[in-house]
């Protein structure tokens, strides 16, 4: 169970698309060599996408303590590309000081449960093999791989997927 000394919270506030773009900055530089140019990516992503929330089809939550964002998570249901039902999940990521807690699983539980909420039949993401906490998490949650093909975005060669939710198919 997450520490009750962490709070949940969800909607936009103000400095978090900071803090939740120097979380996936630090941990993707450390863990996988990717360049500053990645933060900026993410960064001009998440801005892009606080610009047009729609409370009623996106949820972006985050974790924090009373001073710092430990973790966060999106469901991107408005994004004008998006086949209708079909939301996009981004942007999660966690502190290492939360892993191990059952953060991950609780806020990828929360973005399901509102996806399913919001009338949505499927959710995607993308991401990359070698995120082994993630996938798990992923993988429990029902997530399955659809697409798989070698990329080299960020300097690093890796092998890039795409996995998908049937919300339909599970049970609530």
């Amino acid at each position: 169970m997450p520490n009750p000394a962490v709070i949940i919270e969800h909607g936009p506030l103000p400095g978090l698309l900071g803090d939740v773009v120097a979380l996936h900055g630090r941990y993707y530089a450390r863990h996988w060599g990717f360049p500053a140019s990645f933060e900026g990516q993410v960064a001009r992503e998440m801005a892009d996408f606080l610009a047009r929330y729609d409370p009623t089809r996106d949820r972006i939550a985050w974790v924090r303590t009373e001073d710092r964002v430990l973790a966060s998570i999106t469901l991107d249901g408005s994004d004008p590309v998006l086949p209708p039902g079909m939301a996009h999940l981004r942007w999660f990521v966690a502190d290492g000081a939360t892993r191990g807690q059952g953060v991950g699983a609780l806020l990828l539980r929360r973005a399901i449960d509102f996806a399913r909420g919001a009338g949505f039949a499927k959710i995607y993401l993308t991401t990359f093999q070698g995120l082994h906490a993630a996938s798990a998490l992923y993988h429990a949650a029902g997530f399955r791989v659809v697409a798989e093909a070698t990329g080299s975005s960020w300097g690093r060669t890796v092998l890039e997927q795409r996995l998908e939710c049937n919300l339909r198919q599970q049970s609530s």
